[in-house]
């Protein structure tokens, strides 16, 4: 802490870690796109950044009674321990948490016995993609419990795209051109990080 005329001023930290975690089984999903896009912005504000795409999540099924776990299941466990906010994506099936995502959630459960147990005190930026709006806004609810019940704090912005009825967001350059999906990416990002550094200055 460095002390000046108005008193004491706490330095700031080193630049936050931010982890995205989520994504589908299917090649450039665009679930996986905004994943990555949201935190390339993050990168771009000063973030360290760290993708956990689908092919990082292709793990073996949380069991609890079974505590040997592989180096994929390791470094997810190790990367969230260590991290200041996170950002989750997932498809809806049904309306519900994709099992590719609720699967790696549940590892989290490990991290029960850490100095900052599972996500507890973190922003969590949240992205549900679905066919429909319906389901969509079902699945993001879930997310949101499921968030809260591991300790986080979900950001006021989510982002839920109806894909059924979404023009083409992107252009052939992968920049995003559609306004409102823009608009909310850009509000998620600033609030993560917005969060991530006041909180630093209290921990």
């Amino acid at each position: 802490m460095a002390s000046g005329g108005l008193g004491t001023v706490r330095t700031r930290r080193r630049r936050p870690m931010i982890v995205g975690l989520g994504g589908t089984t299917q090649p450039n999903s665009l679930t996986q796109w905004l994943l990555a896009g949201a935190l390339g912005a993050m990168a771009q504000a000063g973030a360290e950044t760290l993708l956990f795409g689908s092919g990082e999540l292709d793990l073996p099924m949380y069991a609890p009674e079974r505590p040997e776990r592989g180096p994929g299941a390791l470094r997810l466990l190790a990367a969230v321990e260590q991290c200041d906010a996170l950002v989750l994506a997932t498809t809806a099936h049904h309306g519900r948490v994709s099992g590719l995502v609720s699967n790696a959630l549940d590892y989290l459960d490990d991290l029960h016995g850490a100095p900052r147990p599972y996500l507890d005190g973190r922003p969590v930026g949240l992205i549900v993609t679905a066919p429909n709006a319906h389901s969509a806004g079902t699945a993001m609810t879930a997310l949101r419990s499921t968030v809260h019940s591991l300790r986080g704090w979900p950001t006021p912005q989510g982002i839920t795209l109806d894909t059924s009825a979404s023009p083409t967001i992107a252009d052939a350059d992968g920049r995003l051109t559609d306004q409102t999906t823009a608009n909310a990416l850009e509000t998620l990002v600033d609030q993560i990080m917005g969060f991530t550094y006041a909180w630093s200055q209290v921990i």
